[in-house]
């Protein structure tokens, strides 16, 4: 149950609507507020002596009304017309999965519950105006309130002209991406190395548990599975993590020994989406940043800067994992593995953040000189040699790249210069001769 209600939240969290929807319900309370107010008149007449409160008759007032609500939904009409089409040519560079960033954004979903509910509240004070003819009233301060707001709307609109050319800009876009990966990171790592996950002949006798659901794991209730386990006295083994896709009819997990109930507390202990998210996704906010780089690398754009920025991102986020370690995915209680979750491993991550931008760039030597020379970063505060191994293997990949490609001989020595300090940072910080680092 947790597992769906971190779902739903996720899922309001990516609503567009939401914060325009409250607004507007804002918008449509402040109005039936502020014409009762004013019906009853309890605030002193001398206020509307003073220049800044509506003083005028119920001509001017329904003129003033009709011009703010009228404008304000064209604009916020017209501006966001023109921001799809603004995004549109950024999916084209970036990816279309990268619009979930803009939809999402906190400041678009503001502006347009501020023009949206003004021009609710300007709409229902605009009803409330009679003429002499209707029984005259004049909602005085009501509509000095639609004026206000209609001045917020001005403001707004500056604002968001400003915001959305800096959001469209492909570095900050890789920027508010990093930023989810790392918070994931910082969410799913551990400062101390977990449990061992038992050998592959404990599941030998296990039993498959089958889902008839279809989509994208995107919630896993870790303790409250492991609780249900434990009590139950079985053990289970998640074939599927956050972010892999579903099949129906196809095994999710495996239990050991099979109890009565085991399926139902899976589907209690998962939620599945249409689409993937970042939440507990590792590989997905990568493979965004990744799509960035791929696109940037096309013969159509041919940006290798944005690239190599990609790749400072990626860079910075394997140096904040040097004291942490990845979840191993096993949970214990009472000294008994009770539950077992296949998890992404350092190789795996380091695997899904450079082999498809060193397979396009095989022939583009800056690129692959920022690879290696963000390799050697790494592995120079890395203390771990089986993350060596696998920082070697990709320096050593890079190599391969450069020498089966790379045709001019001084941009082939670049290379091959960047990839010696390679592994002259692991002997320095291991004391240990390079070729010995990088065996398996």
């Amino acid at each position: 149950m947790t597992a769906r209600l971190r779902k739903m939240l996720e899922d309001l969290r990516d609503a567009f609507w939401l914060i325009p929807a409250a607004l507007v319900a804002l918008g449509f309370i402040l109005a039936i507020g502020m014409l009762a107010f004013d019906k009853e008149g309890t605030y002193p007449g001398s206020l509307l002596d003073e220049s800044w409160l509506y003083s005028g008759g119920p001509t001017g007032a329904r003129a003033l009304l009709g011009a703010i609500a009228s404008s304000t939904i064209t604009v916020a009409g017209t501006v966001f017309s023109i921001t799809i089409a603004a995004l549109t040519l950024a999916a084209g560079q970036m990816g279309p999965r990268l619009l979930r960033n803009f939809t999402r954004d906190r400041g678009n979903q503001l502006v347009l519950g501020v023009f949206l509910g003004t021009f609710v509240y300007s709409l229902l004070v605009l009803r409330g105006v009679r003429s002499e003819s209707e029984g005259e009233f004049i909602p005085h301060l009501s509509v000095s309130v639609s004026i206000a707001l209609a001045l917020i709307c001005v403001g707004a609109l500056v604002w968001f002209v400003d915001h959305m050319a800096g959001r469209i800009n492909v570095d900050t876009v890789v920027s508010l991406v990093s930023r989810e990966l790392q918070d994931t990171l910082r969410r799913l790592a551990q400062e101390e190395e977990g449990p061992a996950a038992p050998p592959e002949r404990f599941w030998r006798d296990a039993t498959p548990v089958r889902d008839e659901r279809s989509g994208y794991l995107l919630q896993l209730d870790e303790s409250a599975l492991a609780d249900w386990a434990a009590a139950n006295g079985t053990a289970i083994r998640l074939l599927k993590r956050p972010g892999d896709a579903v099949f129906p009819g196809v095994p999710i997990a495996l239990a050991l020994p099979r109890v009565e109930g085991v399926e139902r507390a899976i589907r209690h202990a998962t939620a599945i989406g249409s689409h993937r998210t970042t939440s507990a996704d590792v590989e997905l906010a990568v493979r965004q940043l990744v799509e960035v780089a791929l696109r940037a690398l096309s013969p159509g754009v041919n940006d290798p800067f944005t690239a190599i920025s990609v790749l400072d991102t990626l860079g910075a986020t394997l140096s904040e994992l040097v004291p942490l370690y990845l979840p191993g995915g096993t949970i214990e209680r009472e000294g008994r593995p009770v539950l077992v979750i296949d998890t992404v491993d350092y190789d795996g991550l380091v695997d899904a953040m450079l082999l498809a931008i060193r397979q396009s760039a095989a022939s583009n030597p800056p690129v692959l000189i920022r690879m290696l020379e963000i390799i050697t970063e790494v592995a120079a505060a890395e203390r771990s040699p089986e993350r060596w191994r696998t920082l070697a293997r990709h320096a050593d990949l890079v190599l391969e790249d450069a020498e089966r490609t790379i045709a001019a001989p001084a941009d082939l020595e670049d290379v091959r210069r960047r990839h010696r300090k390679v592994r002259e940072a692991m002997q320095q910080t291991d004391r240990r001769p390079a070729a010995e680092i990088s065996k398996p």
